[in-house]
């Protein structure tokens, strides 16, 4: 099936985001803070889980994957990202290595490794796994596991690397990462006992002020944190003819009366593809290695030395974004809704960035940071208006429809500061 821009721009029949849990918990204000100033409880356990085993399962994630996987030691894990022909991300995730011939794929990336596995000549196995995927971060996120388990590993635990501890008898990976841009840990192991770690974390945390966070501020970590997302600021590049019987075979994966991808905003692209993203384009160009062949190569090395869009912040202007809440409790035509803290309904938001008219970027990703009570985004920017502090207009609203210009001013990606990295200390 050939998928058109406009029937992206189809509402979804449910919320897309429902998948990151309830709405809320406590409430979206008061779960937006939990990473910053206490700690905050996270559940992935929706990503799906595949492990790639046999003599050639490395080989078969480096042909078609950006990252080096020369000096891989077991024990560490890799984001992972996956392009085709022309460079743009088919999907990208987390890839551990649990042994010289075993890895677990976190994410949509397990089924384009599956798809390629089931087309190539390689000596290697594909199962799926269900676990559960938990993300404990925050300030207090090592004192509410201390409470739970014997954090002397965890310690010693380096960025984006596992360890084995016990939580309630049994034996649980805690891989370190940072998706908030705080110290955390990942919590994965068999689904069966997943829901007993979850109460015991809960409760343990219950003096550390930790947060169970919901779907309305799930993605605002990322937002701040800039971590861009499939199908949030960039769409999976399957779209094209050549990948239809891909695109039949992940779409048979996800529910019947889900998409891959929903488009809304100001951005009138024409085809599907102006909405795919490079991994330069993403600010991933840090991993994207030359140093094996890998599908999309050619096409990389040449972006890689001249690239034309890089990843920015964008800082909306507060008293333009109040303008179009304003427009609500006015006659006539009001400005497009701007949800809070973000769009719930699961959409690539993409919006026009112009500097003197002329089209310069693509704003994704928009909410609201409590934290900065600030009106943030993620945006591909052309490099000639990338520089810090720069003003730009970003264009809320639809094609064709009323819009509002919106000033801008260009910030770093990430807006947070990253406190994720580093020694932890001993005990």
């Amino acid at each position: 099936m050939e998928f058109t821009v406009e029937e992206m721009r189809r509402p979804p029949q449910v919320y897309a985001w429902s998948r990151f849990g309830h709405p809320e918990y406590t409430d979206w204000l008061d779960e937006s803070l939990s990473w910053k100033q206490t700690c905050s409880f996270g559940d992935w356990s929706f990503l799906w889980q595949h492990r790639f085993t046999g003599p050639d399962a490395v080989r078969l994630i480096a042909d078609f994957s950006v990252n080096s996987v020369e000096q891989w030691e077991t024990g560490r894990s890799k984001h992972a990202i996956h392009t085709n022909r022309d460079g743009k991300v088919v999907h990208e995730g987390v890839v551990t290595k649990f042994g010289d011939e075993d890895y677990v794929v976190h994410g949509r990336g397990g089924f384009w490794l599956d798809h390629q596995l089931a087309r190539g000549d390689y000596e290697a196995q594909c199962q799926q796994e269900d676990w559960f995927v938990f993300q404990v971060a925050g300030p207090n996120a090592l004192a509410v596991l201390d409470a739970v388990t014997d954090t002397r590993d965890l310690l010693t635990t380096r960025f984006m690397r596992i360890s084995q501890i016990e939580i309630g008898g049994h034996p649980v990976w805690a891989l370190r990462q940072g998706m908030s841009g705080e110290v955390g840990f990942e919590l994965q192991g068999p689904r069966e006992w997943g829901e007993e770690i979850r109460q015991l974390v809960m409760e343990a945390g219950r003096p550390f002020g930790i947060r169970r966070i919901g779907a309305r501020v799930t993605p605002i970590n990322h937002l701040e944190a800039s971590y861009p997302t499939i199908a949030t600021d960039y769409i999976p590049a399957i779209f094209d003819a050549e990948l239809a019987d891909y695109l039949a075979e992940f779409r048979s994966s996800m529910p019947d009366f889900a998409q891959p991808a929903y488009i809304a905003g100001s951005y009138d692209g024409q085809q599907v593809s102006e909405y795919y993203r490079s991994p330069i384009e993403l600010g991933w160009g840090r991993n994207v290695r030359f140093d094996h062949d890998f599908l999309g190569r050619e096409a990389l090395e040449v972006e890689k030395a001249f690239p034309r869009r890089v990843l920015r912040t964008l800082v909306w202007d507060a008293e333009d974004v109040q303008d179009v809440y304003a427009s609500l409790f006015r006659p006539g035509e009001n400005y497009e809704y701007m949800d809070m803290p973000r769009d719930q309904r699961g959409f690539m938001w993409a919006d026009r960035v112009s500097l003197d008219g002329a089209t310069v970027g693509v704003a994704t990703s928009r909410g609201y940071s409590y934290w900065f009570r600030q009106m943030l985004s993620l945006s591909t920017i052309d490099v000639a208006a990338s520089e810090l502090g720069t003003e730009l207009v970003v264009h809320w609203g639809k094609p064709g429809g009323r819009q509002k210009e919106i000033r801008a001013v260009v910030a770093p990606a990430p807006y947070k500061e990253d406190r994720s990295r580093g020694h932890l200390g001993a005990r």
